[in-house]
């Protein structure tokens, strides 16, 4: 999740169990440890561009790292935090706020290697956004009379906070996934692989995406009251025999492109006006294609040669204005399932 839900939460958790009035610094102390995690993104290579992507939310955000995080984070603020903190309280603050991270991170998308190095599978929940004010704002509120007030009441009211805001996603992504089934057999399609997972900023309008004989379906619901539909786009899934026929299979952009298959759950589609591999699952509108990232292969390139990296996270106005229409129901319309 962003930086500042990491940190705020962070800050949080640890003075749930201290008792004395030592706020400042084991808030401070608490939302270093939450966000520490995510220095995995400067393990990179000036040589393969998509070499990071094996490294974020990995090792670091491993359950068992974390009393490994929580030390080495304890050990580069102790010279700071020594007149605050003993070594153990500095040591416990840093495990519980290094203990948020990777939890909080398995509730959005992108997904999280929890039980590394036991498994590589990416732990996604997709019951968050990766960005959402409505989460983290109310947060940052408690927060903030806890250490006005030096009162630990409002540190348990930004927890409950918590704890309710994602078990309302939890709640909204079972809807999301029966009635994306819904909306797959009411085009007389049988749903392989179905994903959902909420748009940016929310909890109302979710993206759906599924797969139909060789097709990627993308479509938006948004959930109130009512149930609305977006109807969406649909495109073709990766096939490499027909869209990258003369790329060699024993090349480094053919490996490239496999690591990319992994990190992306095999969500892949193609555009061939730009040779573009894109992650079908992150778009910026969530009834549209219009990827977030991918990666450009050419195949007629050196063998020895890596793809490159493409993303467009940044929408047009138009893209905004668009979003907004859709998250209050413009271009929807009410949607009853067969049953």
């Amino acid at each position: 999740m962003d930086p500042i839900s990491q940190g705020v939460l962070g800050a949080t958790f640890p003075l749930s169990f201290f008792r004395r009035g030592n706020f400042f610094p084991v808030m401070f102390v608490g939302a270093i440890s939450g966000m520490a995690a995510d220095l995995d993104i400067f393990i990179r290579s000036s040589v393969d561009p998509i070499f990071f992507l094996e490294f974020h939310r990995q090792f670091t955000h491993s359950l068992i790292f974390i009393p490994i995080g929580s030390f080495l984070v304890a050990l580069s603020l102790y010279y700071f935090m020594r007149r605050h903190l003993s070594w153990w309280e500095l040591y416990i603050v840093c495990f519980l706020g290094y203990s948020t991270h990777a939890v909080l991170d398995a509730c959005t998308t992108y997904g999280t290697q929890l039980f590394w190095p036991f498994s590589n599978e990416r732990i996604a929940w997709n019951n968050i956004s990766v960005v959402d004010p409505l989460f983290t704002l109310p947060i940052i509120l408690f927060l903030m009379c806890a250490y006005l007030k030096h009162s630990r009441v409002f540190v348990f009211l930004g927890l409950g906070w918590v704890i309710f805001y994602i078990s309302i996603g939890f709640l909204q992504r079972e809807r999301a996934l029966t009635l994306g089934h819904d909306i797959a057999l009411s085009r007389g399609h049988s749903a392989g692989a179905l994903l959902v997972k909420p748009s940016i900023g929310n909890l109302i309008l979710w993206k759906i995406v599924y797969d139909f004989e060789g097709f990627y379906y993308v479509d938006a619901i948004r959930l109130t009251t009512d149930v609305q539909h977006c109807p969406g786009q649909s495109i073709a899934k990766l096939d490499l025999n027909k869209h990258l026929k003369h790329l060699k299979k024993n090349s480094q952009q053919a490996q490239d492109i496999e690591k990319f298959r992994k990190f992306s759950a095999n969500y892949l589609s193609f555009d061939p006006a730009m040779n573009l591999i894109m992650d079908t699952r992150y778009s910026l509108l969530p009834n549209e294609i219009s990827p977030l990232w991918g990666i450009v292969v050419n195949p007629h390139e050196d063998a020895k040669k890596h793809v490159k990296w493409w993303e467009n996270r940044v929408p047009t106005k138009a893209q905004r204005a668009k979003f907004i229409a859709l998250l209050r129901g413009g271009a929807c319309q009410i949607f009853l399932s067969s049953d």
